[in-house]
């Protein structure tokens, strides 16, 4: 069974039905107890990059933006059993040339991780046509999108069921904020909670 742990603000922890561990933007919460086999960054602002909370296995590795991103091509890659692909992610606070989201495909099920982002023409053209199970989209509506244009941006992409994180700056999570998204198939997860498939 594979689970994805959601500790709080922008920062999940991924674990294979294989034993695989990934981290994926770590700067909040608990659960930085297991090992990592690979850590992914989605940007370098403090509250995505902490990545010396996270202990690597011995071949553990870590990928930032700017080894997925390169010269416009974005990084698609297999590793631990794992599918990753980097897609578009930007706004007037975070250049499309420095920050990433990820797609993963892990023991079947198709997670987007959005990162700091808000609507990107890519959504429409290349997200809307995946199967996407969950997206995880950011909605503090300061430094990314706010929650009108995260509701906009489900619409677009399509997931099966959306998740709402990156509500508040200092604060792991918002119930008020949370409560009020709305979307097809929208679920609530709380720092702490876990997905598993």
């Amino acid at each position: 069974m594979a689970e994805l742990l959601y500790q709080g603000h922008g920062s999940f922890r991924i674990c294979t039905a294989e034993g695989a561990v990934i981290y994926v933007d770590p700067y909040a919460g608990e659960g930085y107890d297991r090992e990592a086999d690979l850590v992914l960054v989605t940007h370098e602002h403090y509250d995505h990059n902490q990545v010396n909370l996270v202990h690597l296995k011995p071949e553990g590795r870590i990928y930032r933006a700017a080894d997925c991103l390169k010269n416009g091509v974005y990084r698609s890659w297999a590793e631990c059993g794992v599918e990753i692909r980097a897609v578009a992610a930007y706004n007037q606070n975070h250049p499309k040339d420095q920050c990433v989201g990820f797609l993963l495909k892990a023991d079947g099920k198709l997670l987007y991780l959005a990162g700091d982002t808000s609507e990107t023409e890519e959504m429409a053209g290349e997200l809307a046509g995946e199967s996407i199970d969950y997206a995880f989209l950011p909605m503090d509506g300061i430094y990314n999108m706010d929650r009108e244009e995260a509701q906009r941006c489900a619409a677009i992409i399509g997931a099966a069921h959306t998740v709402p994180v990156h509500m508040k700056p200092g604060a792991l999570f918002d119930e008020e904020m949370a409560e009020a998204f709305q979307a097809e198939g929208k679920v609530i997860m709380r720092p702490g909670d876990t997905l598993r498939w």
